[in-house]
């Protein structure tokens, strides 16, 4: 009688000439083609048979560890840091991931097999670490790293589960970041006209660049004539080594003969962080200025001046370093008895003045250069609620409900105004460009364009006016105010009242004849100049050296009182320039 076969694959569980029972169990392929088919071996049957049909669950769910090398902890963290990570990840960020393995995660776990590592181990290694001195922070950060390197081993099939993924992340606090507030700036911006590199603290308080993005500027990224600055390269902290052979007994960064092993910069990471920013008249004035003063530098470093055309040089023109320029930053905070802060609280700070300008949030995320995936997460980060915004939304409410109610464009017939129910808007979408005689008003949604163009029509007949269809980078290059000017929200028919006037150096009034108060509605404004609060007034010094005084608002009342006080400020500030901080006023 011929005896029954099992097919090919199949677990087989036989008794073998030693006494014992013995089961294989195929769970995949080997490297070379061949089955690759485990065996267990038990005293009976039926823990071989148990043995076999836990085995077949595991490889038909999570899959089964893969046969070779037996990995520790230590030997996995090595490998992939050195040879899987390295290769593929940016500097800084292979930088963090070496002080993860080998100061933390290799000296508490590098012993444990990498196959018999528990979550557990990992929960006690964290608070180890938080017990003898470390951060949350730092715990958070060898947190993150070793689920990267075990997502590795599981994917590679070292691993058939990732005790990382399991075990309870370090607790974080997010600390509030306090933003600093106008007058904090203004000292800032005054103490900073008496140090060395004076463009570099105002381009980190006004657009809010980042420390690597504001040190690797090159002057072929500044665009003097449309006032434009363009982000697309950030400078790496240096990496050094002996030069001496490691004789000299110290840290390699402080080797008399250290060499530089790192490239200088690097370009941006993302696509969102390549970006034109527009820049105000006053910083680039300042610009200019530094570029003539850096030209000075040059002549007095003759042979020694090494030019690489960074805006922001060492006295040789050597790129500056990260960690001098972060000790430039609070020295400067020190003398202008401003309370302490990092660096990157300058970049907070510039968020949040654009909160508290209105600026629309498509814009915003353009400035700061954050992705359009990321952009509500960021903003929630950066933009801070202060006083001042908290009032202007209680201006606005007040207004709503007690003031006379706003006239508003209606949305065309059968079409929802965009609101916040609405889809994100694309990352490169089409602009619609209404022309009204000679000015041209772009908006984000066709509905808009339409409304305003047939306004148009209705207070001037006789004056069509047209909308065409831009793409994006043809209205940052070619449309004035470049993305400062796109409008994202239905056009407000409101009336705002301006007040304006200017003195020459002295306070002498320079515009008289001209209607220094007058009234339009608000959609006719350009974006920099709108304004929905009841009212709003500042002083600005022209690059010609007046003074300007600009008032406007929805109550005409307020408006003209402000008028007086805002008048009053630009006489002094026209006859006393050092007292507002002006540079090179006189």
């Amino acid at each position: 009688m011929a005896t029954s076969r099992q097919p090919n694959g199949a677990s087989s569980i036989f008794h073998g000439k030693d006494g014992r029972w013995h089961g294989y169990v195929t769970v995949g392929v080997k490297d070379d083609g061949t089955p690759d088919r485990r065996h267990i071996s038990r005293k009976n049957r039926p823990e071989v048979t148990k043995a076999v049909r836990e085995l077949e669950k595991q490889r038909d769910s999570t899959g089964v560890r893969k046969a070779g090398q037996t990995w520790t902890v230590k030997t996995w963290l090595t490998h992939w840091v050195e040879n899987i990570a390295a290769p593929n990840v940016g500097e800084n960020t292979i930088d963090g991931y070496r002080v993860a393995v080998y100061h933390h995660l290799i000296p508490g776990l590098g012993a444990h097999r990498l196959a018999k590592l528990e979550p557990e181990h990992l929960e006690r290694l964290y608070q180890k670490m938080q017990a003898t001195g470390s951060s949350a922070g730092t715990a958070h950060q060898a947190h993150r790293t070793v689920k990267t390197a075990l997502n590795e081993a599981v994917r590679r099939r070292h691993l058939t589960i990732n005790p990382a993924s399991i075990a309870k992340a370090p607790k974080m606090d997010e600390e509030e970041v306090e933003p600093y507030t106008l007058e904090e700036v203004q000292r800032l911006l005054a103490e900073a006209i008496k140090v060395r590199n004076t463009a570099r603290w105002v381009i980190a308080l006004a657009l809010g660049l980042r420390q690597g993005e504001a040190l690797g500027l090159k002057w072929e990224d500044v665009d003097f004539e449309s006032g434009v600055i363009l982000v697309r390269r950030g400078r790496l902290r240096p990496r050094y080594e002996h030069g001496c052979g490691n004789r000299c007994g110290r840290k390699a960064g402080y080797c008399p003969q250290k060499i530089n092993v790192r490239r200088e910069t690097k370009d941006t990471k993302t696509r969102a962080g390549r970006r034109s920013i527009g820049v105000p008249e006053q910083l680039v004035a300042l610009l200019r200025q530094h570029k003539a003063e850096q030209e000075r530098e040059r002549v007095l470093a003759r042979d020694l001046w090494v030019e690489k055309g960074y805006v922001f040089t060492s006295p040789t023109g050597e790129a500056l370093n990260p960690n001098t320029d972060f000790h430039r930053w609070k020295d400067l905070l020190k003398s202008a008895k401003v309370r302490d802060g990092r660096l990157h609280d300058a970049r907070h700070t510039a968020a949040t003045v654009l909160l508290i300008l209105g600026v629309p949030e498509a814009i915003v995320d353009r400035i700061m250069g954050w992705e359009p995936g990321k952009s509500a997460r960021m903003r929630r980060r950066y933009q801070h609620v202060t006083g001042q915004v908290l009032q202007q939304t209680a201006a606005k409410v007040g207004g709503l409900l007690w003031g006379p109610r706003p006239h508003a464009l209606e949305p065309a017939a059968g079409v929802t105004a965009p609101g916040p129910s609405q889809p994100p808007v694309p990352a490169e979408p089409t602009l619609y460009v209404t022309l009204l005689g000679d000015r041209r008003i772009p908006f984000l949604y066709r509905e808009h364009a339409d409304k305003v163009a047939a306004q148009w029509g209705v207070d001037r007949p006789g004056h069509p006016a047209e909308v065409e269809e831009w793409d994006r980078e043809k209205w940052e290059h070619e449309g004035p105010d470049g993305a400062r000017a796109i409008r994202e929200r239905m056009p407000d028919r409101r009336i705002v009242h301006h007040a304006h006037a200017a003195y020459l150096p002295g306070g002498e009034r320079l515009n008289v004849g001209r209607d220094e108060r007058w009234s339009l509605v608000a959609w006719e404004f350009e974006t920099s100049l709108y304004t929905d609060l009841p009212v709003r007034w500042l002083t600005t010094r022209r690059p010609g050296q007046e003074v300007e005084a600009q008032v406007r608002g929805t109550d005409r009342e307020a408006v003209a009182d402000a008028f007086a006080e805002a008048c009053a400020q630009a006489v002094d500030r026209s006859r006393n320039p050092e007292r507002y901080g002006d540079v090179n006023a006189g």
